[in-house]
């Protein structure tokens, strides 16, 4: 059986994979690993004064794990600079933000061909390897340079933009071709694979046939692959002690006051701003409401090097003291907002406590906490989600209230619908999003992409390369 080798931007540490604190990826790439064998490959998250390619290895419940330090400069180019201020904002559809500058470009290029060169020595001739997200895009073609003819394949976490908005980025053709380097290639969601698919063909001349496509003697197959969560370990985790007190604590705290629940890291494609304000016009045109209902916001701080991350925290701090200075009463704060993170058994207490979700990102690949949510929920008075229409999620649970989040009264109008829903329809909505997310769980999700990876080579023609290995 071949062997899985997994590259990504970053790894999670062998020694962690039960300790409560990864998210559903991690834990699925490691039951991956631990599988077929092989080894998790990606950057230390440490610096080093020159790079030299020395990799640290590290091996805990069945998972080996290498990793190797960047400069300065390579964390400056490759990380904050193109994949978060060019790449992360232009495939969120936030082209006013992106940075196009060369040295972020060259940054990319040249830490994706480290990475390249010091992989090969690891990868043996039958192992399948498989690259994740938008910091790896041209990994793929610097492994091939290298004479790596190992079936590789790629899934893409964030969306795909709209062939327009692509066309902003100088090195939009030279990106979308490195990417035929791979066999396989997944999306979250039929829109990105369709937003991918007619650069290709229209801009780029690449031929279609069914799910593959082909450019310059090369073809991959494309593959839509929604993420999931580890259910069964959610659901047992938000029945457990942990989350059990997290959920009295904040009955106790809401004083017999609906709570909603945002839990987002601080990014301006989750739509913060804009959720404040509908919460805002709901407050406004909703007197009667005001004290029924508070809203707690958790936003962990992230890539806080990165000028507009800094920027987004400087807004909602100043737009929840506004809304808490206008409707605030000496009993009743309207929001609650929280700039830390809490572990994951935690946050399944709070979110079983919460009447409402809001998860009303702008743009988002997937959004897991919406599958969170709704996994937390007590199937005998479960709570409402609210998802923004234009989270992949919005395209597996139908049944939650879909908004706009660009529209305050989409917002505000949702939130009313939310608290005035019977409890019938709230089960009934529940249970059908319920069933998707134990249907389509993470395991599906990892087992739908590497069964097609691994899964017969390509059609006589196709990817000649890959039939030898």
């Amino acid at each position: 059986m071949s062997r899985l080798v997994v590259i990504s931007n970053r790894v999670a540490a062998p020694q962690d994979s039960h300790s409560g604190a990864q998210g559903g990826l991690a834990v699925a790439l490691q039951a991956a690993i631990r599988e077929f064998g092989g080894i998790w490959f990606g950057w230390s998250g440490e610096t080093v004064e020159q790079f030299t390619g020395h990799i640290h290895f590290q091996r805990g419940q069945g998972v080996t794990t290498a990793t190797v330090d960047l400069e300065e400069q390579d964390i400056e180019e490759y990380y904050n600079g193109y994949a978060n201020r060019t790449l992360w904002p232009l495939f969120h559809y936030r082209i006013d933000l992106a940075e196009y500058e060369r040295g972020f470009a060259g940054g990319y290029k040249r830490v994706n061909e480290r990475f390249a060169q010091t992989l090969v020595p690891l990868v043996e001739a039958d192992d399948v390897l498989w690259v994740q997200d938008y910091h790896m895009f041209p990994l793929g073609q610097a492994l091939r340079d290298r004479g790596c003819a190992n079936r590789i394949g790629f899934f893409l976490h964030i969306p795909w933009p709209p062939a327009r908005l692509l066309a902003t980025l100088p090195e939009a053709s030279a990106l979308v071709e490195t990417m035929f380097a791979y066999d396989l290639v997944g999306v979250h969601t039929q829109e990105w694979l369709d937003s991918f698919r007619h650069y290709a063909v229209h801009e780029m001349g690449a031929i279609e046939q069914g799910d593959r496509l082909t450019l310059n003697d090369r073809t991959l197959r494309l593959l839509v692959a929604p993420i999931g969560i580890d259910t069964a370990e959610f659901v047992a985790g938000a029945n457990g002690p942990a989350a059990k007190l997290a959920q009295r604590q904040m009955r106790d705290s809401a004083v017999g006051r609906d709570m909603i629940v945002g839990v987002d890291r601080l990014d301006y494609s989750k739509g913060l701003e804009e959720r404040f304000l509908g919460y805002e016009r709901f407050l406004a045109e909703h007197p009667e409401e005001r004290k029924e209902v508070f809203l707690l916001q958790i936003a962990p701080p992230s890539r806080g090097a990165v000028e507009s991350y800094q920027k987004i925290r400087t807004a909602l701090e100043q737009l929840s003291g506004h809304i808490n200075g206008a409707y605030a009463d000496v009993d009743w704060v309207p929001i609650r907002y929280v700039n830390r993170g809490y572990p994951r058994d935690v946050l399944a207490g709070i979110y079983r406590a919460a009447r409402i979700a809001l998860v009303t990102p702008l743009r988002d690949g997937m959004n897991l906490v919406a599958k969170e949510y709704v996994a937390a929920q007590d199937p005998d008075d479960p709570g409402v989600l609210i998802l923004s229409r234009f989270a992949g999620a919005a395209a597996q649970l139908k049944e939650a209230v879909l908004v706009n989040p660009h529209s305050a009264d989409e917002m505000a109008d949702a939130i009313v619908t939310a608290l005035r829903m019977g409890l019938d329809e709230r089960k009934r909505r529940w249970r059908a999003m319920m069933d998707n997310i134990e249907r389509e769980d993470v395991v599906w999700w990892r087992k739908l992409f590497t069964d097609a990876l691994m899964g017969p080579v390509a059609e006589p023609g196709e990817n000649k390369d890959i039939e030898a290995a």
